[in-house]
């Protein structure tokens, strides 16, 4: 996936400016997708250049002026294609993978220390999305809303999101837990 379906994706919820992008972007589709401010503005400059969205010009009196964006029909179309497209399998790519494969071999106290950051992270994403999908949820329970929801796609993957930072924080805390132990057992030797 390229940053510019996940750019058209967010896009079609409505129209936005670049700075109201970055945040829907954080609540949202950062779960899933991360990307910086400037790489958002870049984006939707390539994206309205070929023609995928439409930006207009909003004269403010007491702020700066603002470009908001909208999806083309042929960014809606891109879109389609996009979704009709296979997708390619999950691949992991992480540096503090290299690191605990390492650990062996290197300062196992540093690898601890950040497996322990990683899954207090990762439990304060679960945290953040969880109040996500309740919002979202409103007065529904949670079946309830995933058969009669309005907007089940971002739904599901805030689902996504918390079941991965569940298991990764899971995997974290194991981790630093067996070094730990394995620290304290090369100490009594």
């Amino acid at each position: 996936m390229a940053l510019r379906h996940a750019v058209l994706a967010a896009l079609l919820d409505g129209e936005f400016s670049g700075y109201e992008l970055a945040k829907s972007f954080d609540i949202g589709v950062a779960n899933f997708w991360h990307a910086s401010p400037q790489q958002l503005y870049a984006e939707l400059a390539k994206l309205e250049k070929d023609g995928l969205v439409e930006g207009r010009q909003v004269v403010q009196e007491t702020r700066p002026n603002k470009r908001l964006f909208q999806v083309t029909d042929v960014g809606r179309a891109e879109l389609e294609a996009f979704a009709a497209a296979a997708s390619k399998p999950l691949v992991i790519r992480d540096d503090l993978l290299v690191k605990v494969q390492n650990a062996d071999r290197i300062g196992i106290a540093a690898v601890i220390e950040q497996l322990e950051e990683r899954a207090s992270a990762a439990e304060a994403k679960i945290e953040l999305l969880g109040r996500v999908l309740r919002k979202m949820r409103g007065d529904m329970d949670e079946e309830e809303y995933l058969l009669r929801g309005e907007r089940i796609g971002g739904y599901l993957t805030g689902l996504r999101g918390i079941a991965f930072e569940q298991g990764h924080r899971d995997w974290c805390r194991r981790s630093a837990a067996i070094l730990r132990e394995r620290q304290k057992t090369r100490a009594e030797r």
